[in-house]
């Protein structure tokens, strides 16, 4: 008789449920408050909350000002609390209890100046929290990373540890890492901080996953507590599938199934696991109205398979190790990990999920045990090359990562083939660092291959000239004179700077610079900065364009007339020494002339002898010629009201 067994722990925890409602009843009461990160890991519970007017930043400065903030059930580390009293941010805590009491054991072990040890996951929010509890934590996933940081403290076994252990953690990692503790530390305390609840859940999970003949685990792929769950089940049962929704499931994973068992993540909220409930109910007692019959069955068991052969079968489990496929044959197909892909920068959940049909290579067959070892990466290489092949003729631009570097130039691996790009067409200046552009995804043209040689030359240069070379096209197809652009200073000139605006250079001119008197280019500019320019002139047939970078909008006459007068006094920047006096920069784009006669209360020979170029002095403006725009400028003239003032002080 074919059945359905849910597992009663299934769903909620309290710490998960409390952390909800939590939530919920802010929510329901429209208080402003957004979750500093998922409250739980479970997107159909966010995307509800975000829903009811309860959003989710994933940093303290995303919190909208007059916001409160709840805190996720994992909890945060100490410095979060702080910095939001700080700012006087309402704080709604969500963390659960089991959490919140590890916090205040490694807090007091810190403040003791014992040394802090975590099992557990060095990436989940919760381990991160527990370890902003204390001065210095150190974390571990297993006994063997345990047993690596314990090898070099064996000097000094009296060393005061404390160890302590993420909830979601399961006891074949717990229990060896605690024992290894005991042996090597003569001080050591040991916490069982594993909640309750997950152990009971897990156990559960493992019996129901003993006796069916399929398993299915709700909850969100995120979760870590569900992926333990999933896990577990595996090394029980043959068929396990990680599901999140009841949309997620399909006929084919109970087909000849006798019974399936259901449970859930703490995560998975009650009515996700009872829509999944129903719907496996339907899709079994389905299956067996539509059930092969018994001589199909019997001829796919006894269908054979060779060493060499190409299959194509149904992906039925991922672990960390292998996926396991369905071939429609006596045979349980394994693609171990190794023989997935060669592209290193792809993951399996990149490639293949639980349900997807893989065409894969025949590696080895073992009639004993009934096993067939599989590759993809093996099949994927000679489709592959021929795709290698074909991009030479066709000229087709091909993507990839850059793997190594060395003196001749990099390799980028391209569908799992190594492809040699020279320096000379990689794009880089000469005698550049090539080691920069590692692990860079970049697109390239190959120029040759040698399948035989297993020899793939390719140029990335070419790629960018062609870019480049159509982008050229774009700005000479609409540039006009005024029109504006955002370039980036390419190189500097004594008389200028080049500028690169989508493919092509335009020239600013020294005097186009700055409205102010500048010798050098680079006073004003450096090679990478980001500019904004605009068209002066431009030359198609020469290809050559003039462009600006002073602000016309504002009138440097105009901007010195408004705040100077006749007998203003200003403090100006001596810019030029000339025989018969020298000019000084008033305002960004306007000088006035101290004549020679006009610099001291006394004879000189020269301006020299009492100025010098870049010198900030005090000056009197003595006439404005408005029509010529022309200032004189006096320091002879403070000197002698000074003169007086003093000469009248003394009287």
């Amino acid at each position: 008789m074919r059945e359905v067994i849910l597992a009663k722990s299934a769903g909620f925890c309290f710490g998960v449920r409390r952390a909800v409602q939590l939530a919920e009843e802010i929510a329901d009461q429209g208080k402003p408050y957004v979750m500093l990160g998922p409250v739980i890991h479970n997107d159909n519970v966010i995307e509800d909350l975000a829903a009811r007017g309860v959003g989710c930043v994933h940093a303290i400065e995303e919190v909208p000002p007059g916001y409160g903030v709840i805190i996720r059930s994992h909890g945060e580390p100490k410095a979060v609390y702080d910095r939001l009293e700080k700012m006087g941010c309402p704080i709604a805590d969500a963390t659960c209890v089991k959490v919140s009491q590890i916090h205040q054991i490694v807090k007091e072990a810190s403040d003791r100046g014992r040394q802090v040890i975590i099992i557990g996951s060095p990436e989940h929010p919760e381990v991160k929290a527990i370890a902003g509890w204390c001065e210095r934590a150190e974390i571990f996933r297993n006994v063997e990373e345990l047993g690596a940081f314990l090898d070099e403290t064996k000097e000094n076994p009296q060393k005061p540890v404390t160890l302590v252990s993420q909830t979601t953690s399961t006891d074949k990692i717990w229990t060896p890492c605690r024992e290894k503790v005991k042996k090597e530390c003569t001080n050591a305390e040991i916490f069982d901080t594993i909640c309750d609840a997950t152990c009971k859940r897990q156990s559960e999970a493992q019996r129901l996953a003993e006796h069916c003949g399929a398993m299915i685990v709700i909850g969100d792929r995120k979760s870590s507590n569900t992926n333990r769950l999933a896990e577990l089940c595996r090394a029980h049962c043959p068929l396990v599938f990680h599901i999140s929704r009841a949309e997620e499931l399909d006929r084919s994973m109970v087909s000849g199934v006798a019974s399936v068992g259901i449970t859930a993540g703490a995560s998975t909220p009650g009515w996700i696991i009872k829509e999944v409930n129903n719907k496996m109910s339907e899709e079994l007692n389905n299956v067996m109205e539509i059930e092969e019959s018994f001589a199909d069955m019997l001829e796919r068991s006894i269908k054979t398979l060779n060493t060499g052969d190409k299959v194509v079968g149904i992906v039925t489990g991922i672990t960390n190790t292998e996926i396991n496929v369905d071939l429609g044959t006596k045979h349980a197909g394994y693609i171990p990990l190794s023989e997935l892909t060669d592209d290193p920068s792809l993951k399996v959940e990149d490639i293949v999920k639980v349900g997807d049909e893989i065409e894969t290579y025949v590696m080895r067959v073992n009639d004993m045990e009934g096993v067939a070892t599989l590759s993809k990466k093996r099949l994927d290489t000679v489709k592959n090359w021929d795709t290698i092949e074909a991009a030479v003729e066709e000229k087709t631009v091909m993507e990839g990562v850059v793997t190594e570097d060395n003196k001749g130039g990099v390799v980028v691996n391209v569908k799992g083939i190594r492809v040699f790009v020279p320096a000379s067409q990689t794009g880089m200046p000469r005698g550049a660092d090539l080691s920069e552009m590692l692990k860079e995804r970049v697109q390239l043209r190959i120029t040759e291959v040698n399948r035989s040689r297993r020899r793939v030359v390719g140029s990335i240069r070419a790629v960018a000239a062609e870019a480049r070379a159509a982008k050229a096209a774009e700005v000479w197809e609409g540039i006009e004179v005024g029109k504006k652009y955002e370039g980036t200073v390419k190189s500097l000139t004594s008389y200028g700077a080049f500028v690169d605006i989508g493919g092509v250079d335009g020239m600013v001119h020294v005097s186009e610079l700055s409205w102010s008197r500048i010798k050098n280019p680079a006073e004003v500019v450096s090679v990478g900065d980001a500019v904004s320019v605009y068209v002066i002139s431009f030359d198609p047939e020469k290809k050559k364009i003039s462009l600006g970078m002073k602000d016309h909008s504002q009138d440097p006459w105009s901007v010195f007339t408004s705040t100077y007068e006749v007998g203003s006094v200003a403090s100006v920047r001596v810019v030029k020494l000339m025989t018969f006096g020298a000019f000084a920069e008033i305002v960004p784009g306007v000088d006035g002339l101290i004549h020679i006669s006009q610099i001291a209360d006394h004879r000189i020979e020269k301006p020299g002898d009492a100025l010098e170029e870049g010198q900030v002095v005090d000056v009197k403006v003595t006439d404005i010629d408005m029509d010529r725009k022309k200032v004189s400028l006096s320091i002879r003239a403070l000197l002698t009201e000074g003169a007086e003032e003093e000469a009248e002080d003394a009287e």
